[in-house]
């Protein structure tokens, strides 16, 4: 798709109920979503005309709301069919679909009991999240300054936009030193995530991967577990040290933008993208597109 303003493009989106033409859809600059994070949204794509894990994406939205005390004035099954009725207004089978629900402009100030909730849904054409080069030779990351804060700090398993204003910053910094994207390390100094997706690390016959104690327990994260345990391949879930990274033969991220990605670097530590994260790549792409290649 040509490099378009996400304000710019023509459609519709799903607004608080109705189909909105797509540069209709707007909100005022006081709204409480912006200037103080109040705003919770999911990241989907439709694969052959059905949202993957529909009914999972929906629960993580409205419970995301929750723990930001945001209640989301619909219930899943409405949000589950809104999903449906904007993919087929905007005549799309394979595409990216962003939920969001925030909250709106009554008042401004911390307290924000009186401000409507507002959702709305909008869906695009969005290929992979890294291209189709990076994904097969395998991206470099370097490993970010900004950490994963704690439990007790954030609402951490909620997928909150407040939250990722850090992994934006780990981004920009690892672009500008010509990686793709930054690992992050959690607030103890272990091994989280990258900045928008889930991490795996493969060695002797086990996968291992991040205890996801305070960064989202992905969709995509647990769809990948259940396909290298039905493959037979031992999946790990604890702490793992930054010392350890040169340990491990392979690497790939996991995430519904991702894919899976494998990795080729870590701040100069190699991984060679193999069997494991081909076997992984392949199984993941024949989940969502039954009968489709992988490498499509």
């Amino acid at each position: 798709m040509p490099n378009i303003p996400m304000d710019q493009r023509d459609g519709w989106i799903w607004f608080d109920g109705q189909m909105v033409p797509w540069r209709e859809a707007k909100v005022h600059v006081l709204t409480h979503g912006l200037h103080y994070g109040s705003c919770v949204f999911e990241g989907q794509r439709a694969y052959g005309g059905e949202v993957f894990k529909l009914e999972e994406h929906t629960d993580r939205l409205i419970g995301s709301g929750h723990m930001l005390d945001l209640e989301i004035p619909y219930s899943a099954d409405e949000i589950n069919q809104a999903c449906r009725d904007v993919l087929k207004k905007n005549n799309l089978v394979d595409a990216y679909m962003r939920p969001v629900a925030w909250r709106g402009s009554e008042e401004m100030g911390v307290p924000a009991r009186k401000n409507k909730v507002h959702i709305a849904i909008a869906t695009w054409k969005w290929p992979s999240y890294f291209s189709r080069e990076d994904r097969l030779a395998g991206i470099r990351l370097t490993i970010s300054k900004w950490r994963r804060p704690s439990p007790e700090t954030i609402p951490c398993f909620a997928k909150a936009a407040g939250l990722y204003m850090i992994c934006t910053l780990s981004k920009h910094a690892a672009s500008d030193l010509g990686y793709t994207d930054a690992l992050m390390l959690d607030y103890r100094g272990l091994v989280a995530e990258a900045t928008g997706a889930n991490v795996f690390f493969y060695r002797d016959g086990e996968l291992h991967t991040p205890t996801p104690d305070c960064f989202l327990d992905g969709i995509t994260r647990r769809t990948v577990i259940g396909l290298a345990k039905s493959a037979g391949i031992t999946v790990v879930e604890r702490q793992i040290r930054p010392e350890e990274l040169g340990d491990f033969t392979e690497c790939f991220l996991t995430g519904t933008a991702a894919e899976v990605t494998p990795v080729s670097e870590i701040d100069g530590v190699r991984y060679r993208p193999g069997e494991v994260c081909q076997a992984m790549l392949d199984g993941y792409m024949a989940t969502v597109q039954p009968g489709q290649a992988a490498a499509g």
